[in-house]
């Protein structure tokens, strides 16, 4: 069996069937918007809010164990002082009064300096306490963003996954009757424009890329399809009508 010669234009005829095929899930793209994007951001941003909550909520929780902690010291000193005070009662000599005061000074003392630290303790968590509010208030309306976000975009996906996925598919195999170095500069070329239109016809005489004017000479090239002739201002690739046939609405 002879094995099929694959002409220039075949390879302008794959490349516009490509094109077209691409663009038209450029335009389902077009359609999600900037959705996916904006769902991925939120996601990283109520990521990040979660951690930044749990570690608000560990530094509070710290701050409950200090004021706990200190609250216990008080405590421990009221009984002891309680304690002295008895033992004073049955001292012997002015040694012995000496030490119980010199000990209940000091239990008044620790419990001054915890009462204190109560008091820091409890202004630190209030700090705390406000930006956990905050930061979880920002966190609900977040996760209420993204939850419409995700709605809105399972329905486009809804209505565009099936002929997206076919699309793709037809993308693949046509990619394959191309040859490996077309196809790198058709990527490249796609790569530059926000469109992604790498394969145009030529329109009114002009680029239907850049809408330059096309020399007359070119223009004779393209209707003979003996080489790929790429527009000399934008560097897309030129087909004439011929190969652009019926599917050139398919780019409009």
């Amino acid at each position: 069996m002879t094995k099929k010669i694959v002409t220039i234009k075949d390879n302008l005829q794959h490349l516009w069937d490509l094109q077209v095929i691409d663009s038209q899930i450029d335009n389902i793209k077009i359609l999600k918007g900037a959705l996916p994007i904006e769902v991925s951001d939120l996601e990283d941003e109520i990521h990040g809010l979660e951690i930044r909550i749990s570690k608000l909520k560990d530094s509070v929780e710290a701050i409950d164990h200090e004021i706990s902690n200190h609250q216990a010291n008080i405590k421990n000193s009221q009984a002891l002082i309680e304690r002295y005070n008895k033992q004073l009662d049955d001292v012997k000599n002015n040694r012995e009064f000496e030490a119980l005061t010199k000990e209940i000074e000091l239990q008044n003392l620790e419990i001054q300096l915890s009462e204190k630290k109560i008091r820091e303790a409890t202004e630190g968590k209030g700090m705390k306490q406000e930006i956990l509010d905050s930061t979880s208030e920002k966190y609900d309306a977040k996760i209420k963003d993204l939850e419409l976000k995700k709605k809105e975009l399972d329905k486009i996906i809804e209505k565009t996954d099936k002929e997206e996925n076919s699309l793709n598919r037809k993308s693949k195999k046509q990619r394959q009757q191309i040859p490996e170095r077309l196809l790198r500069s058709y990527d490249k070329i796609r790569s530059r424009y926000k469109n992604g239109l790498a394969v145009v016809t030529h329109r009114r005489e002009s680029c239907g890329g850049c809408f330059n004017r096309i020399p007359p000479q070119v223009q004779i090239e393209l209707g003979m399809h003996k080489e790929i002739v790429a527009c000399e201002h934008c560097g897309r690739v030129l087909v004439d009508h011929e190969i652009a046939g019926v599917t050139e609405d398919a780019l409009s």
